[in-house]
């Protein structure tokens, strides 16, 4: 899809014609644009310097080079600081520092840069009393300063409201999370995917501000701003705090007790809508994925079946899975440029027939709950977090072995489906029977679903019967479809991708790949996460996993925190291969 870029408006116009290089310095939400005086030499250049954590001793940082003048072969990056920071570890570059003045050189793979070519580095810092941001810095000797762009002015236009769209993705730039990239590139070989657009998980009332230091709702929303220029830009945020959260899972158990439900609307859901419904932003595309693992608790985990928990029991009783997963949805769509995706389990979860029709029914329940109405839904999401394959390419529902069907094997156990895209594509028919939108949208999270390396098989298992079959032909190898905690053996899936098959809006990375889904003891936190068997690696297992092992990865920290190894084994078992 081709776009055309407007013209900036008069006062803009002059600007832009001295500019040489521009230069763009961020801490959280805070940006200024300096731009260089007229006259100065190519090569120009545009740099982003974003601090990316902060603690009381020390500081991250990620640091974006674009050249916009002459291509260059290699590149030096020079700032000063004014306090007393000193850089320590740095990736993607080799930095040297002299007193305040620091120097930073490309590394042996990143040196080539093309006009409008770009390029990332990090590092991490020591500091004591402030931190400012520097304001000059220099390419290849080459000064980008002048002075501050003061933003629009009395008689500038406001900036452009972009138009409702059947596909947010479609056409879009979707936004990379600074956090989450520079922990990607900080990691030996992260810097291949470190670009790559991830969710940004507003999991408790603190993260919309910011927690610990770190980007709250609008700093990002700024950012995209930002990343956006004169494109589209997409958003993904995942809206993740309901009361008595994740009945189920006490990895990912949040803050609000079972029966907090007005906490919920007035201190979490409205802020967070005031902030979207802001006229500064009516220009992106706000992805929101509305509340994962949630409702279909509601039909797989209640009295009287096997996999009943106490907690679930309460959640169903009370009604406020209900309640305020409508609430969610009336808030957030009723703000003209904001896309809600619903989440919908995957089809290890709900693809059998007595969870599939039953789950779809209660999708509609909350979607017309506390004033919301279908319209209001512009698609759903599956495999949100899991391990789920994309696509089982070397056996299919419909097979059979010796007379014997695939549904009777022990892996598939009489599913109706094999794989998430099936699944996806079945779920949105089933969903719009019930009377959603008949262009309803549906997400595919592909971060961890890829399954390469050695243990990928290259073709259908033995014939011997139903079970050698499947078990040698299948990309998941997972113990069992409900292990979901750090699965060891994982790797990335497909890249995030607009409009990739019929009825799939996006295959997108809305877990971020390298944080954890919860740990394999006891750790005190003060997020409400608990600990859950099924992290614990010893874990001999229970109705919902077929009393069978876990299958997690040792030594994980809390969930959401970061968990190098598994990142690093993402990584290596990635497919399509980095």
């Amino acid at each position: 899809m081709s776009r055309t870029r407007s013209a900036a408006p008069p006062s803009r116009r002059r600007t832009a014609l001295l500019a040489a290089c521009t230069l763009m310095a961020a801490t959280g939400a805070t940006a200024t644009a300096l731009t260089a005086q007229a006259g100065a030499a190519a090569p120009g250049c545009r740099v982003d310097y974003q601090i990316t954590n902060q603690w009381s001793t020390g500081f991250g940082a990620n640091v974006t080079v674009t050249n916009t003048g002459d291509p260059v072969s290699a590149w030096t990056l020079e700032w000063t600081y004014a306090g007393n920071q000193r850089i320590g570890q740095a990736w993607n570059a080799t930095a040297t520092q002299s007193g305040a003045a620091v120097t930073a050189r490309n590394a042996p793979y990143n040196g080539s840069l093309a006009t409008g070519g770009s390029t990332s580095f990090g590092f991490n810092a020591s500091y004591s009393g402030t931190n400012a941001v520097p304001t000059t810095f220099k390419l290849n000797g080459v000064t980008c300063n002048g002075v501050p762009d003061p933003g629009p002015g009395p008689t500038d236009p406001p900036p452009p409201t972009g138009s409702r769209v059947d596909n947010p993705y479609a056409g879009a730039k979707v936004y990379v999370n600074p956090e989450w990239s520079a922990k990607a590139a900080a990691e030996p070989g992260g810097s291949r995917i470190s670009n790559q657009p991830t969710g940004v998980w507003l999991d408790r009332i603190a993260a919309i501000n910011g927690v610990n230091g770190g980007m709250g709702l609008r700093a990002h929303l700024d950012e995209a701003l930002r990343q956006k220029g004169t494109g589209e830009l997409a958003i993904q945020l995942v809206i993740y705090n309901l009361p008595g959260r994740d009945c189920a899972a006490l990895a990912s158990n949040g803050e609000l007790g079972p029966t907090e439900i007005d906490k919920y609307r007035t201190q979490y859901i409205d802020p967070i809508a005031t902030i979207l419904a802001d006229p500064k932003y009516a220009g992106l595309r706000i992805v929101t994925t509305v509340e994962i693992d949630s409702l279909p608790n509601l039909v797989t985990n209640v009295s009287p079946r096997a996999t009943a928990t106490p907690n679930c029991d309460v959640m169903k009783a009370n009604g406020n899975y209900i309640k305020g997963v409508g609430y969610a949805l009336n808030k957030l769509g009723a703000i003209g440029n904001v896309y809600n995706y619903v989440d919908a389990g995957h089809h290890g979860w709900l693809g059998w027939d007595d969870n599939f029709g039953p789950s779809a029914e209660l999708f509609k329940q909350a979607a017309t709950s506390e004033g919301s109405t279908v319209s209001k839904v512009h698609g759903f999401i599956v495999n949100t977090a899991n391990y789920s394959v994309l696509k089982e390419d070397h056996f299919k529902i419909e097979d059979s072995v010796n007379g014997v069907s695939v549904r009777q094997s022990k892996w598939v156990d009489w599913n109706r489906y094999t794989d998430e895209l099936s699944y996806a594509q079945a779920m949105r028919a089933k969903l719009v029977s019930l009377g959603f939108d008949q262009n309803l949208g549906m997400l595919i999270d592909t971060s961890r679903n890829g399954w390469g390396g050695t243990a990928r098989p290259a073709g259908p298992g033995a014939t011997t019967n139903v079970d050698t079959y499947v078990n040698g032909g299948r990309y998941d190898r997972r113990i069992h479809l409900g292990n979901w905690c750090n699965q060891a053996g994982a790797g990335l899936g497909e890249r995030p991708k607009a409009a990739p098959a019929a009825g799939i809006d996006a295959y997108v990375w809305m877990k971020p790949p390298g944080e954890s889904d919860g740990s394999s003891s006891q750790i005190p936190n003060d997020e409400g996460k608990g600990f859950d068997r099924m992290c614990d690696p010893t874990y001999t297992g229970n109705a919902r996993n077929g009393n069978s092992m876990s299958g997690a990865l040792p030594n994980s920290p809390v969930a959401g925190h970061w968990f190098s190894a598994q990142f690093q084994e993402l990584m290596k078992n990635a497919h399509p291969a980095l």
